[in-house]
């Protein structure tokens, strides 16, 4: 009980600062920096929806709304699937680009600061397999 307790409180009191973090000094929430963040590592900047739902942990509904007000921000949009016509793709924009590169220090030092740095070699490893773990485990779910 005690490990899952410090998981849960540990976990929602570390989102919420990154989240203030990246809010205050970006006006970007957590949550749409790690769409950007998904976006930008592919090489052409684009990722289909179901599949992005996915890497971010969400419901496709929830991320539909989520690009919806990326867009109107003009940090992405969405295109037609060259694979697939009834599929659709979200890309990351220039401009969705430049606020990432400006967030990114911001969210890596707290990041580093409020978790990495909090834990030995040993420790960053047991909790990266544990979480490898847990996520093939609900993969197969």
């Amino acid at each position: 009980m005690r490990a899952w307790r410090a998981y849960v409180i540990g976990g929602e009191l570390l989102r919420q600062q990154l989240n203030r973090e990246l809010q205050d000094k970006h006006g970007l929430a957590l949550p749409d920096y790690e769409v950007l963040v998904r976006l930008s590592e592919q090489p052409d900047g684009q990722m289909r929806m179901s599949q992005l739902a996915g890497q971010v942990a969400s419901s496709k509904s929830r991320l539909s709304h989520q690009i919806s007000r990326l867009e109107k921000a003009g940090l992405v949009r969405r295109v037609d699937c060259a694979e697939d016509a009834r599929g659709v793709v979200a890309e990351i924009t220039p401009q969705g680009r430049d606020v990432l590169t400006t967030a990114a220090p911001t969210h890596v030092e707290g990041v580093r600061a409020h978790l990495v740095d909090l834990m030995t070699p040993q420790e960053q490893e047991v909790l990266a397999g544990l979480f490898e773990r847990v996520i093939a485990h609900l993969d197969q779910s």
